[in-house]
């Protein structure tokens, strides 16, 4: 299978908010928004786009936001990767806000600073770089639900720009991914802003990611012997080297490496869980990645993972000490690691216990398609179909209501 299959299976999968469009040849699928407003920065309308988490209509949580330059061209499998990544607990869900330029013109001189030895066409980067702080983080912050992590993702001139912002005084990102930075520019100039803001760094600088292909003369490699040498030791980075890549293809491996940077490990599977015999030894597993730098949360596959790692391990009569015990230290997962071990008692035909987990979250669960859905096979296990039934009419009204994507509402079983 050629690339552009795969790419296009890719998307194909995991496009984020799930939507309906009528189009002659048949229903039209939505990967995100394109929004434009005035950059007083500018004096001109840009334009912006947003892809959103799945369920991000199904609760009020708040959410990191990864900023990618250059959205026309990268913003459709960015939105795309970040989506697959999340679904499978790879990383946390994010929203994705693609960050358009105007055109060529406006790519070279956004992403530049001013310089004789380059030409007029460079050098409104300190332009750019106000706007995102002044205008477009602060729009986005106000239009959807953020959280104080904010990662900014550049690719080429693009990825300069992300060095550029990690430097600038009072940026409002917080972790910066440069993929293939064009680091040639200005005879190199970069190299001594970062040399300079090393000696000068008086806190801990922000994650950094930095890749290169198989290309020569883009500083990339210079700039990773200068962090070696002078950067402060406790300074979170990464650089990766893709020898087998392009300038132009490298881009959709740098960043899978990239998120796998920001949330590294994840996802904890039954191997890694499994050696830890006692459910303590679990917890304080999962306590040890909030340390990440969107710190972590149980997702729902990982839920599930726990709940077959509790019957696996044989401690399922210690189901309600270890839900409580995770729920002291992840009380935003509750609803979550609840559903996880429901599924698992379901799974081993064991109705009633898994009615008694659904009942300790009933409040919050009245607003979960998902919570709804496990009552439904519960009470059908136990024979009452009638409210199995009602309860199965409210998951999938939730489910309609709440947008959720096509993969779930079709487990949901609504034929």
């Amino acid at each position: 299978m050629d690339l552009l299959k795969i790419v296009a299976l890719l998307l194909a999968l995991t496009c984020p908010q799930f939507a309906f469009a009528q189009s002659p040849a048949g229903t039209m699928l939505s990967y995100g928004e394109q929004f434009s407003h005035h950059a007083k920065s500018f004096d001109k309308d840009r334009r912006y786009m947003v892809a959103l988490p799945e369920r991000y209509l199904a609760g009020e949580r708040r959410y990191p936001v990864l900023y990618i330059l250059d959205g026309d061209f990268h913003f459709r499998h960015v939105a795309a990767a970040v989506n697959n990544l999340a679904r499978m607990g790879k990383i946390p869900p994010m929203i994705v806000v693609g960050v358009a330029m105007q055109g060529e013109a406006d790519y070279l001189k956004s992403t530049t600073w001013t310089s004789a030895a380059e030409g007029p066409e460079f050098g409104a980067a300190p332009t750019m770089l106000k706007y995102l702080k002044d205008e477009l983080v602060p729009t986005i912050d106000k239009q959807f639900r953020t959280n104080d992590r904010r990662a900014l993702a550049g690719y080429s001139l693009g990825g300069l720009l992300v060095l550029q912002a990690m430097v600038e005084p009072g940026s409002p990102f917080n972790a910066f991914l440069a993929m293939s930075p064009s680091l040639w520019y200005d005879n190199y100039g970069f190299n001594q802003q970062l040399e300079s803001c090393m000696t000068a760094a008086k806190i801990p600088l922000p994650p950094l990611f930095l890749s290169v292909a198989n290309e020569q003369g883009m500083g990339v490699a210079e700039l990773k012997a200068l962090i070696d040498a002078k950067g402060p030791a406790n300074w979170y980075t990464d650089f990766k080297h893709y020898p087998n890549e392009t300038h132009y293809s490298t881009a959709m491996p740098a960043l899978l490496d990239g998120l796998a940077f920001l949330a590294p490990n994840y996802y904890s599977d039954l191997d890694t869980l499994l050696p830890l015999t006692d459910y303590r030894q679990v917890l304080n597993h999962f306590v040890a990645k909030q340390q990440q730098w969107a710190g972590f949360r149980f997702e729902w596959l990982q839920s599930y993972t726990l709940g077959k790692y509790l019957f696996i391990s044989k401690q399922q009569d210690k189901v309600d000490e270890m839900l409580s015990a995770f729920v002291e230290r992840f009380p935003e997962s509750e609803l979550e690691l609840t559903l996880g071990l429901v599924k698992a008692f379901l799974k081993k035909a064991q109705p009633q216990q898994a009615q008694a987990l659904l009942q300790r979250v009933a409040k919050q669960g009245e607003h979960s398609a998902d919570w709804h859905q496990q009552l439904s096979l519960a009470l059908a296990a136990v024979g009452d179909k009638a409210k199995a039934e009602a309860q199965h009419a409210r998951a999938l009204a939730l489910a309609r209501n709440q947008q959720l994507e096509s993969w779930e509402w079709w487990e949901l079983g609504p034929e």
